[in-house]
């Protein structure tokens, strides 16, 4: 190998290496080669006019999104009546369900989902053996079920969230016997 010691010597020249060892940018034969940066252009003064409609437009969307979520901040329940009909409620750390005229409302940490009556096929509850936890399964009619648990404080709790959860189906669930029952009671009295 040769050096140079002069100072009036230049550095070779050489191509630079392109490969994806030294730019992971570049995959052969998918990915053009990257060149140099791209040249500006000058801006059109009708690009400009847009962007400032745009600009305003965007500002506009942004006060009606801000009021749409202060309407979405308000609680739900604050829109609606509140119905003179029974409500079941029942709550642990984690999770909580309410059953009420709206429908049944299932929540777990931060997730959760609402089944208004018409949605649901069966409610179905269960109690452990032991312990203190009390199964609720909302099914729909599309053969899907959502389960919660809930944490009671004590095993007596048990019989008084049957007992109010009976009361809340018995007032608003609509069982499809119900109108096979009325059907047929037309039926006879014709």
């Amino acid at each position: 190998m040769e050096q140079r010691m002069s100072s009036s010597s230049q550095p070779l020249k050489a191509e630079p290496v392109t490969g994806a060892g030294f730019d992971p940018a570049h995959v052969p034969g998918i990915t053009p080669p990257v060149s140099g940066p791209a040249p500006a252009a000058e801006p059109d003064p009708t690009e400009e006019e847009t962007r400032a409609e745009e600009t305003s437009d965007t500002a506009e969307t942004a006060g009606a999104s801000e009021a749409l979520d202060a309407e979405e901040a308000a609680p739900a329940e604050a829109a609606e009546p509140p119905a003179d009909g029974p409500v079941f409620e029942a709550a642990d750390r984690r999770a909580r369900i309410v059953a009420d005229h709206a429908g049944v409302r299932l929540s777990l940490d931060d997730q959760a989902c609402e089944f208004r009556w018409d949605e649901i096929g069966a409610v179905e509850t269960e109690t452990a053996r032991f312990g203190k936890r009390f199964t609720i399964t909302v099914h729909t009619p599309d053969r899907r079920w959502y389960p919660i648990e809930i944490d009671a404080p004590s095993r007596s709790d048990f019989a008084r969230w049957e007992a109010e959860l009976d009361a809340v189906l018995d007032a608003y669930f609509e069982d499809g016997d119900e109108s096979k029952d009325s059907a047929q009671a037309g039926e006879e009295a014709e």
